[in-house]
């Protein structure tokens, strides 16, 4: 019977069945207290095998994905008003743009969730099984800048070349060098009807080309982004600032109650 058992763990391993190699021991226990048919046994087990390999497959793509501490658009607060309303938030999650390549681009002042809702989308791709993944700007070029010389920002950056779906995050925060907006827009240029790219950014596109310091590169760039895309206006108060955290605790204690009379 040992023998038995460890040659299945053996074929279990040759043909890549994880749970059920994992699992020999609990899978013939329940099989003999269940008594299950042949067609029950066999549903049973590769039923198993299967919800295993989406769930690691899953937990990869969501480790992969890059996305920041706080991404989960269940929690989105519509008491904090910023441009988006519970409709349009249902149809941005139902991810069907993304399904017809569309860009998303969420324009607005500090503040106003930008990241919070790149994230949030790629974070609804990724449980729907797209391969999608959230960059910043800085990050983004780093790779950029970077694949020519190291296997892993070439890894990376060949993951983007392969997505689904791209967030990047605070574009044109910060001036780039010229053959770094060049390599930007090949990126840009390759995934252009081929994936879907979410931007976010406190700049109007007019200043793009200020940033870009190159009015015709701005503009094939825009082109490429706007032409199947909905551009989406934040405006409010920073949420942080109006949610922010202290170190010291609430009370209505008198600031004086504690001094010596």
């Amino acid at each position: 019977m040992e023998t038995q058992r460890k040659l299945l763990q053996s074929y279990a391993e040759s043909l890549r069945l994880t749970h059920l190699k994992k699992n020999v021991e609990s899978t013939i226990h329940q099989a003999q207290i269940d008594k299950p048919t042949y067609t029950e046994y066999t549903l049973g087990l590769l039923g198993r095998e299967v919800k295993h390999r989406r769930e690691t497959d899953y937990q990869r793509r969501l480790k992969m994905a890059g996305l920041p501490t706080t991404h989960n658009l269940d929690y989105y607060d519509f008491n904090f008003s910023n441009g988006v309303s519970k409709p349009e938030l249902k149809q941005l999650r139902e991810l069907l743009w993304l399904e017809q390549n569309y860009n998303i681009v969420f324009m607005g002042p500090s503040g106003t969730g930008k990241t919070f809702m790149a994230s949030g989308l790629i974070f609804e791709a990724v449980k729907q099984g797209y391969k999608s993944y959230f960059v910043t700007m800085e990050e983004l070029i780093n790779i950029i800048r970077l694949k020519e010389v190291t296997s892993s920002a070439l890894g990376k950056y060949n993951r983007l070349l392969k997505s689904h779906l791209i967030a990047i995050d605070d574009i044109m925060m910060f001036p780039m060098k010229k053959h770094e907006a060049v390599a930007f827009f090949n990126l840009i240029d390759y995934l252009h009807e081929k994936s879907s790219v979410i931007i976010t950014t406190n700049k109007s596109p007019k200043q793009w080309a200020e940033v870009l310091e190159d009015e015709v590169l701005s503009t094939a760039l825009l082109d490429r982004i706007l032409y199947r895309c909905e551009v989406i206006k934040l405006s409010g108060q920073s949420y942080r600032m109006e949610n922010r955290k202290t170190i010291f605790k609430n009370n209505n204690n008198n600031k004086d109650g504690n001094k010596k009379k």
